[in-house]
């Protein structure tokens, strides 16, 4: 496995990232974190389930998909810690993903769409592609951490609402949707690990170029021997033997 080619493994990893970020993007929107159900024990009324969002809140009545009540200012107002935590964690873990997606996405292109014959002008400006996918993986490692901690928060926290006042809430799908988010970046970040130790030697450092110079770059600009390397000009000095 080379590093200067495009590999099944790094095209796999970027469709997981692509769809992790995509998860993460739904668990921020979706307003179905938390749910308060609220029992009536009177025949005539229903009871009324609260939907609680990192933005907005939602209550309905039960067999009913419309909102009674749709709070759009909920996010100005939340009361609930690991909510608050998740408004600004989840955001910050989809721009890290994203960063982490324009560099796989450069690495990619310039292992692609690369000239096999390198230009010597440009060889201070070569991308290392190895490295930006190395790179790619530390960020989708951070971005994974970033939202899976405060996302399981919820689950304790969800037991610290139910001793403080009843046992009527409950955390909703959003929370699985979010964590799997995280998962897949997770799985994203190995597949670039397993990628770069696999086509790189394991004894080398981590952060290495692809190559010094250019290759074979002695090929195409050199128009001299080996011999006249140092020199424009060769001088052949005759030896003479004289015969005894």
């Amino acid at each position: 496995m080379g590093c200067r080619d495009v590999h099944a493994a790094t095209v796999l990893s970027f469709l997981c990232g692509i769809a992790s970020v995509a998860g993460l993007f739904a668990g921020t929107l979706l307003p179905n974190w938390r749910k308060l159900r609220l029992i009536t024990f009177n025949r005539n009324e229903k009871n009324l389930t609260v939907y609680t969002g990192l933005w907005v809140k939602c209550a309905r009545y039960d067999g009913s998909s419309d909102c009674l009540m749709y709070d759009t200012t909920w996010y100005s107002s939340v009361d609930q810690l690991d909510l608050r935590v998740l408004q600004f964690a989840l955001p910050l873990s989809i721009l890290i993903a994203m960063g982490a997606l324009l560099l796989c996405l450069i690495g990619m292109c310039n292992t692609a769409f690369r000239s096999s014959v390198p230009n010597i002008k440009l060889a201070k400006c070569l991308v290392n592609s190895a490295g930006c996918h190395l790179v790619a993986g530390l960020l989708f490692f951070l971005a994974g951490t970033v939202s899976l901690s405060p996302s399981i928060w919820v689950f304790f926290y969800n037991v610290h609402l139910n001793k403080k006042f009843e046992p009527v809430f409950a955390f909703d799908y959003a929370v699985y949707v979010t964590i799997a988010s995280a998962g897949g970046l997770f799985m994203t970040s190995l597949l670039l690990f397993i990628w770069y130790c696999a086509c790189k030697s394991l004894p080398s450092p981590f952060w290495q170029p692809l190559y010094s110079h250019p290759p074979s770059m002695h090929t195409y600009s050199q128009p001299y021997s080996a011999r006249s390397r140092l020199s424009a000009i060769e001088i052949d000095i005759p030896v003479v033997s004289h015969a005894t």
